[in-house]
């Protein structure tokens, strides 16, 4: 097995080697090619994975390269990791929108739209190239913002197998799986649906002996409304949690308590790509020590937390044929009555070597389905936008989500968006 992470150089590789370095021989890796357009970073995070997998008397090699064509040729997987434009472009996705009084973060608002307008051509051409180098490969998207990514694949690269990935959901099955004493987190069951950072939970159980078939829901959502009694930190008020009796995603708390989310970012504290600079710096600085060859602590700083658990056991129920469950992000194809079926979403499929199957869903409540529609709108809107280049459609997306400006306003806050990234998002004015 040949496979390909563009992105290589990002301080999250040495969690996704792990994940390869434990079970490589299961999958018969041979090669591993980390691709990155930053040739030093590609250096120092390469040279690191080389020792750790050196360390592990793993038999894969690591190849190290910048040229993408060269990395994705014969490739069985290619998973990508970017972020166009670094994270400079990030603090100035954060920055936009506290200049405008509005949510500024990596995935949501718009934030999540300028970083989806400079990277969606760049996936669109990535598998393009797949098309014509590794026709048959599985493109396992974990670049941000993953879902509209994913839509955008899914809809303008036909043919092509792709998936998209979040930690999140498997964060949420390892704490449950830990607080109910099993050491599998895919045999937690989650009852979850929605759109990638826009999603909710509404049932749990085991599917394993010896709790196989339990349900674990009302013990964990008397747990959370405890918890969130006494820390206030759930999206939703422990009050309207115990009514509703669903459970939201972390990042629906912008949307929720978008007064809170605005008045903490009012206060002028270091952004969230500022604070991960300063990580990086400390993790490359730790990459770089040659008798480094296991990951450093502060690597659980940065952030995307299993991802290597996620990516890594995805690959292997593609290519074993496990037929296992995963929450990922592909159309559902139906699974979700009163939706449409190519719409992306992130939900519970079975995975084996045939591909993604999504699992039958309920509806969700209208209370949150409205929600859940307007943003995907959006999605569609945005996708549209950057593959066309329709600087009416950016306007319309930016207008539609719930995290917009007034549209007194949008006009000119498209306009400095396209400004502070004119060398991504130039081709807008056309």
């Amino acid at each position: 097995m040949k496979v390909t992470t563009i992105g290589g150089g990002s301080t999250y590789t040495p969690e996704l080697v792990q994940g390869f370095i434990e079970r490589y021989e299961s999958l018969g890796l041979r090669e591993l090619w980390l691709m990155d357009i930053d040739a030093e970073r590609l250096g120092i995070v390469g040279g690191f994975v080389q020792r750790m997998v050196a360390a592990a008397g793993a038999p894969f090699k690591i190849h190290l390269t910048t040229d993408r064509r060269e990395a994705i040729a014969g490739a069985d997987f290619v998973t990508t990791q970017i972020r166009v434009g670094g994270m400079a472009a990030r603090r100035e996705d954060e920055y936009l929108g506290r200049r405008w009084n509005l949510v500024g973060q990596e995935t949501t608002g718009i934030g999540g739209m300028a970083k989806a307008l400079r990277t969606v051509p760049v996936m669109l051409s990535i598998a393009e190239e797949m098309r014509e180098l590794c026709p048959d490969a599985w493109l396992v998207n974990f670049t941000n913002p993953s879902g509209l990514v994913t839509e955008a694949l899914q809809r303008y690269a036909p043919g092509m197998r792709s998936v998209g990935l979040c930690n999140g959901p498997i964060g949420y099955q390892m704490h449950i799986a830990k607080e109910v004493g099993i050491d599998d987190p895919f045999a937690v069951h989650l009852d979850y649906l929605g759109l990638n950072h826009l999603a909710w939970i509404r049932g749990a159980r085991v599917t394993k002996a010896p709790m196989k078939d339990q349900d674990i829901w009302p013990e964990l959502l008397a747990k959370t409304i405890t918890w969130t009694k006494e820390t206030d930190s759930d999206p939703l008020p422990a009050e309207v949690l115990e009514r509703v009796g669903i459970l939201s995603n972390y990042y629906l708390r912008y949307y929720y308590r978008t007064q809170s989310v605005l008045a903490d970012q009012a206060q002028g504290k270091l952004s969230r790509a500022e604070q991960v600079m300063e990580i990086e710096k400390t993790l490359l600085a730790k990459y770089t020590d040659p008798t480094l060859d296991t990951m450093p602590p502060e690597l659980m700083q940065r952030g995307g937390a299993y991802y290597s658990t996620v990516a890594v056991q995805l690959i292997a129920a593609i290519a074993l044929d496990l037929d296992q469950e995963h929450i990922v992000n592909t159309r559902q194809e139906g699974a979700v009555p009163g939706i449409p079926a190519d719409w992306v979403m992130e939900l519970p499929c079975r995975v084996n070597a045939q591909g993604l199957h999504p699992l039958p869903a309920e509806p969700l409540p209208l209370f949150v389905d409205g929600l859940l529609r307007t943003v995907k709108a959006y999605e569609l809107l945005t996708a549209e936008a950057a593959v066309t280049g329709n600087r009416d459609l950016a306007l319309q997306a930016l207008i539609v989500h719930p995290l917009g400006p007034d549209v007194d306003k949008a006009m000119a806050v498209l306009e400095d968006m396209i400004d502070t990234h004119e060398a991504y998002l130039g081709y807008l004015r056309a």
